[in-house]
């Protein structure tokens, strides 16, 4: 075998052994993303069909994880409980993500009065706990996918404005921010053309990381009751209906597999996504 092949099979087992978990996380949520997909065509029986003659029937080769209180069959609750988990957490993300970036770039820019008043309200919001305020909207607003979307967005953007705030400031002290003022380039572009796509590496990470965190989120407050409205299926209101359940222990341990699982998976693919985007690992 030559150097050369030496060094690229070294190189290789290096990268394995580095991105071995974030490859691992990515097939997780890939995987729980083509099962929300392809829910209708995965799920053995209707997420609603009740069978009360088999209530609470243990895992079997009729139902693989079993059924619950109402005979309806866990399997196909679960498949159909991840489009509603997996579609808060990325609203709640992808749209918190938006507005906490715009407003901390704005920040960042605007500088004086308007920067203080902007991080002042964020400061505000961060003030509170945020699982108790996001608590507190979505009983204030009643039972919803929607609202409790909405409540979560409420807490959910000041990390993302103070990150970005802070990462606008380290840019536009950078010498392309100077020479295309120089220029004559009008502060919007310099801003959202120049600015901005340098700041997407950090926040990118911080998304990929919060998913988890906004899915487990979601399903405390169904857990709570403040959640998806019954019966849809949602694995935190999956788990409070068979929490007194001890004998019947798969009502509740699967769906909390399940967030587990997303959970995890996001971690692994966030880490390894911050050690691919910083260029120091990458050189290693």
């Amino acid at each position: 075998m030559s150097a050369t092949a030496t060094l690229t099979a070294s190189r290789l087992r290096r990268r394995i052994r580095r991105y071995g978990l974030a490859w691992a996380g990515g097939g997780i949520v890939l995987g729980w993303i083509l099962v929300a997909i392809f829910a209708p065509w995965i799920a053995p029986f209707p997420p609603d069909a009740q069978d009360i003659a088999n209530r609470l029937a243990a895992p079997s080769a009729a139902h693989w994880l079993g059924t619950d209180i109402l005979g309806r069959d866990v399997l196909s609750r679960l498949i159909y409980g991840s489009r509603v988990s997996l579609l808060a957490g990325f609203s709640v993300v992808i749209l918190g993500a938006a507005f906490g970036t715009a407003v901390g770039i704005l920040a960042a820019w605007l500088r004086g009065w308007g920067e203080e008043a902007l991080m002042r309200f964020t400061d505000l919001v961060l003030c509170f706990p945020p699982i108790i305020l996001a608590l507190a909207l979505a009983a204030a607003l009643g039972i919803g996918t929607t609202n409790t979307i909405i409540a979560m967005l409420v807490v959910w953007w000041p990390k993302f404005a103070r990150l970005a705030r802070s990462l606008a400031i380290v840019q536009r002290s950078q010498e392309y921010v100077e020479a295309a003022t120089v220029a004559g380039l009008p502060q919007k572009r310099i801003l959202w053309r120049h600015v901005l796509p340098n700041t997407f590496g950090p926040i990118a990470v911080l998304c990929t990381l919060d998913l988890g965190i906004a899915i487990l989120t979601f399903a405390g407050l169904s857990f709570l009751g403040l959640g998806v409205v019954p019966p849809t299926p949602e694995w935190g209101s999956m788990i409070a209906e068979g929490r007194e359940l001890v004998e019947q222990w798969w009502v509740a341990t699967f769906p909390g597999i399940a967030i587990l699982s997303v959970v995890v998976g996001f971690n692994f693919l966030g880490d390894g996504l911050r050690d691919w985007l910083d260029p120091k690992a990458r050189s290693r």
